[in-house]
């Protein structure tokens, strides 16, 4: 259901333990079509979160567009920019999988929530 999932990824209480060294300020609440923040923190940047119907459920697409905050060009060419990506990857799936085991947590296996 995309209302359940836009309600869960809006909590701000869940925003710290996701994303514990960025700072999110909202620009857009779209309610069941996600949510789209400005970064500020560890990243200066936007981020989004955008959910896309899908048969009886909901697709989850997570996009983040930002640069290390506060480093200058050289110490940017010095940093393992594929290593920070992979990092920032996982934590959307880590996302991703607690929202979705929270939302499914009653639901039995094999079982279409819409029923």
């Amino acid at each position: 259901d995309p209302a359940r999932v836009g309600k869960a990824v809006a909590d701000r209480a869940n925003w710290r333990r996701w994303w514990p060294d960025l700072r999110l300020q909202v620009v857009e609440n779209r309610g069941d079509k996600g949510i789209r923040w400005a970064v500020t923190g560890a990243l200066t940047g936007t981020m989004e979160i955008w959910l896309e119907p899908s048969l009886d459920g909901v697709l989850l697409h997570y996009f983040l567009h930002a640069e290390p905050s506060g480093v200058s060009a050289r110490q940017l060419a010095r940093m393992n920019l594929a290593k920070i990506t992979h990092r920032r990857r996982v934590a959307g799936k880590d996302m991703a999988f607690e929202v979705k085991a929270a939302i499914e947590r009653s639901r039995p296996v094999g079982v279409s929530p819409l029923t």
